[in-house]
């Protein structure tokens, strides 16, 4: 086994074992040594309900946290470096959210801002010109509070993520309000607000994707993302669909949707794009099912996503185009009514827990064909 290997094998049981101390499930000792000596943790159990008849066509935390992590090899970082995997979809510029720079130790350096900095021609100091013909000093150019205020100046919402984060940590939703700025959940005055953008390293400064009615209309405190796992299927030289689910905020996830911070999980039909009831991580002994919003009454099961075939189309063909990335967790947020999506980021190795809480993945063939292949099981 290479370096490398031993590396991530470490970081993948470092994060097992984080995963199991930070349960809020607490079954028997006898249960967690049944559970351990089968690659699952606490909570698992609690999500999935595990029998010994069973159990072996859940894909497991061990497996999850180490192996899969070895599918798409070097590549990984195409998806795990958030800037870079906004190259890779470069060909797909429309259906990618906007990165307007991003934040190195206090300095904004641009990436698809229309500012370009220069030398004026007496050899004065750096100036930059906008699409507007405002010319600032280089000082003003690069700082990158200043840019990310002015930027909220004009849009209202921007969000600041880690270049390297997932899991939706590391992620600042901003929001411009009338006596400063909201953060997240959080108020900040201007000052605050620029203290907290200049302490910030190798952060995106991103577009703010409005998502369309339909996700809106699911719960309107936080965006609703789609989650689709793409694999590639070496025989058939084809990407599919192993599986996608439509995630919900709630009262318990805001900001954000995470079904581990208590947003629901409802699975979608991937022939007619309709939701199933959406799950919710247990708080005690079992999952939640609801087939209406916990919070707003909002119908979930049965109804469908908009433009589904079309969302699923694009994805599949957007996949085969990143082939030497053989598997990858998706997140889109439907934009309109007509197929209209962005890809918001995407995972080389997501968490399964939102998904198999639907049932087991391995119960496909042709995932577990997939699996089987890449080392996985």
């Amino acid at each position: 086994m290479s370096i490398r290997s031993l590396y991530h094998t470490a970081r993948g049981l470092q994060g097992l074992a984080t995963a199991e101390y930070e349960s809020p499930s607490t079954p028997s000792l006898r249960r967690r040594l049944w559970l351990w000596r089968r690659g699952f943790v606490s909570q698992s159990d609690a999500v999935y309900e595990l029998e010994e008849a069973t159990s072996e066509e859940y894909l497991s935390d061990y497996q999850r946290y180490v192996r899969t992590k070895r599918i798409n090899g070097t590549w990984s970082v195409a998806l795990s470096n958030k800037l870079l995997f906004h190259r890779v979809l470069q060909p797909f510029a429309d259906r990618r959210m906007g990165v307007y720079g991003m934040i190195r130790d206090g300095t904004f350096h641009a990436v698809d801002s229309s500012a370009v900095c220069r030398e004026l021609p007496d050899g004065g100091p750096a100036v930059s010109a906008s699409a507007d013909g405002d010319r600032e000093t280089a000082t003003d150019a690069y700082n990158a509070a200043q840019r990310v205020v002015e930027r909220l100046e004009d849009e209202d919402r921007l969000v600041l993520k880690w270049v390297h984060g997932g899991g939706g940590n590391n992620v600042y939703l901003c929001h411009r309000i009338d006596d400063g700025y909201q953060v997240n959940d959080d108020h900040y005055t201007e000052a605050a607000f620029r203290s907290l953008v200049a302490g910030l390293d190798e952060y995106l400064v991103c577009e703010f994707v409005d998502q369309g009615s339909f996700a809106a209309d699911l719960y309107p405190e936080t965006p609703n993302t789609l989650r689709i796992i793409t694999m590639y299927d070496e025989v058939a030289n084809e990407a599919f669909i192993a599986t996608a689910i439509q995630r919900i905020g709630t009262a318990d996830s805001a900001p954000l949707d995470n079904f581990t911070q208590g947003g629901l999980s409802a699975e979608i039909d991937l022939e007619t794009g309709e939701l199933g009831a959406g799950a919710q991580p247990p708080d005690g002994d079992g999952v939640e099912w609801h087939t209406t919003h916990p919070d707003t009454g909002t119908p979930v099961e049965g109804v469908s996503v908009p433009g589904w075939d079309q969302i699923r189309e694009q994805i599949l063909e957007i996949a085969d185009t990143c082939s030497f990335v053989p598997y990858i967790g998706w997140d889109v947020i439907v934009t309109g009514s007509d197929g209209a999506f962005r890809v918001i980021e995407a995972n080389s190795y997501p968490g399964l827990k939102s998904i198999q809480v639907h049932g087991p993945l391995l119960a496909d063939d042709r995932v577990r064909r997939f699996y089987e292949r890449t080392g996985v099981c």
